[in-house]
């Protein structure tokens, strides 16, 4: 199925900036009309105020009350509902032996059961909608878990689980589940990680731009495409992984204590 999105209703979280804001503008000159959310209100009301018929909607998406307005103000201003883009998130830069049961519930929070139970507050409209879709941008650390993320790539993990069980749920009310799987991209997510401690040479300014991201996300939903693997590294290490997966185990385990021991 090919996806028109010209005059879409769109619901857009994690907004604010990054691959959010580069999606909103993708989306925007697609013809999209759009409800971006995020908890930057200065920017959020930017963005709106650059693209057609955009309303900006600050929230919480961890806070029930947030969500329920979000969803209603959004169908309110829209009309309805057709595509709901899960993009918020947070990260934590840190090894689990010294993380602590408060940041792995931030985490969860935020990237599990925020857009989890957005979903639900947003299904009843979706299956009222024009070719309806939701959008999960997890991460290759969904696929494949890395160390100092331990968090984080439980979360991801746990979106893509439901994203497929979704899949096969909501194929009777006409809803299609989408999956993007991004590397590691450019897009100063790392700024407003919970901790930054974890040892790794990350360089983040060699990947991808938010725009390369939003292009991929607008392809996917334009062509229907189930599941959306992004970037070169992503690419490779998954698909190293799924034929060699105890020796990419092994690298990984060498590569972390070569950081710690420096042997």
């Amino acid at each position: 199925m090919a996806r028109d999105l010209a005059g879409k209703r769109v619901i857009l979280t994690g907004a604010s900036g990054g691959i959010g804001r580069a999606t909103a503008e993708a989306l925007a000159g697609a013809g999209a009309r759009l409800a971006v959310s995020g908890r930057n209100a200065d920017a959020l009301r930017e963005l709106a105020g650059r693209l057609p018929d955009a309303v900006a909607i600050p929230a919480d998406i961890t806070s029930p009350d947030d969500r329920r307005r979000l969803v209603d103000e959004a169908v309110r201003h829209l009309g309805g509902l057709d595509i709901l883009v899960n993009n918020a998130g947070v990260g934590s830069w840190g090894h689990f032996a010294s993380s602590t049961e408060e940041i792995n519930r931030r985490v969860l929070e935020v990237n599990f059961f925020g857009p989890v139970e957005l979903t639900r507050c947003a299904l009843p409209h979706l299956t009222d909608g024009v070719q309806p879709c939701v959008v999960n941008v997890t991460s290759m650390c969904g696929r494949k878990g890395m160390p100092a993320w331990p968090e984080y790539s439980a979360s991801k993990f746990a979106l893509v689980g439901m994203s497929e069980a979704w899949r096969g749920e909501f194929a009777r009310f006409g809803v299609d589940v989408l999956t993007i799987v991004p590397g590691m991209t450019d897009s100063g997510f790392d700024k407003n990680w919970l901790r930054t401690d974890g040892k790794a040479d990350l360089r983040f300014d060699k990947g991808m731009t938010p725009a390369d991201v939003a292009t991929g996300i607008v392809l996917a939903i334009r062509s229907n495409k189930t599941e959306t693997v992004l970037g070169g590294e992503a690419r490779r290490l998954l698909r190293f992984n799924k034929f060699f997966p105890r020796l990419t185990n092994w690298l990984i385990a060498r590569k972390v204590r070569k950081l710690y021991t420096g042997g």
